[in-house]
């Protein structure tokens, strides 16, 4: 299956004859980057806000679309998703976010939202089996600052760590940089890459940090 990164917090995850899934879309005039000119057949919504809930700039695809803004389990054109509410900033807190896992094939992509905190135990236990990938904000301005999402990638332990939520130049928001993570993470520079290809479910025992190019093109 494969993965490339759109913007922000958003991808698209793609696997021949599975579903189509886009996370996260934003209102480019609000965030930043080019409109967005993609299809899905799932639409996942972290939580409610410009950068994150834009789904009607997401075109259809031929068997529908399913659009996905909170907790359960579903099964949609052969993708397992499950949705899990976590604390966007405390418990008394009314906002939300939602962590999604997108099983494909026994591949397991945790999209982590707009995690504000690092996940905790209950969190881990919420989810079934191992993450080969984790997509982490890594930007803070009420997301997880680097190095709290250093602490999330340590406790997930994923085979893949994918960075967004961050700045850009094509970014209107003031976040922090890829390069202070990349710093947290005890690396010098990691190559942007156009997609994450992956083939097998096997975990690794080491995670990878990789870094997607911006998709500046339509799919």
């Amino acid at each position: 299956m494969n993965i490339t990164w759109h913007g922000h917090s958003c991808f698209r995850l793609t696997e021949r004859g599975m579903a189509t899934v886009v996370t996260d879309p934003y209102n480019h005039k609000k965030i930043g980057y080019n409109e967005l000119n993609l299809s899905a057949d799932i639409i996942t919504v972290s939580h409610d806000a410009p950068g994150h809930n834009y789904t009607k700039v997401i075109k259809k695809r031929k068997n529908g679309q399913h659009i996905l803004t909170g907790p359960g389990e579903y099964e949609i054109g052969e993708v397992f998703v499950t949705g899990i509410r976590t604390n966007h900033k405390s418990k008394e807190d009314d906002l939300r976010n939602i962590m999604y896992i997108f099983d494909y094939n026994g591949v397991q992509i945790a999209h982590l939202g707009n995690l504000s905190r690092v996940p905790n135990q209950s969190d881990v236990k919420s989810i079934a089996g191992d993450i080969h990938v984790a997509l982490v904000p890594v930007g803070g301005a009420g997301s997880l600052t680097a190095s709290k999402a250093v602490e999330a990638i340590r406790i997930l332990e994923p085979s893949y760590a994918i960075p967004m939520f961050y700045q850009t130049k094509e970014c209107k928001l003031e976040l922090e940089s890829l390069e202070k993570f990349i710093k947290e993470m005890g690396l010098d520079k990691v190559e942007p890459r156009p997609e994450l290809s992956i083939t097998s479910s096997r975990s690794s025992s080491e995670t990878n940090v990789v870094v997607l190019e911006y998709a500046q093109e339509s799919e």
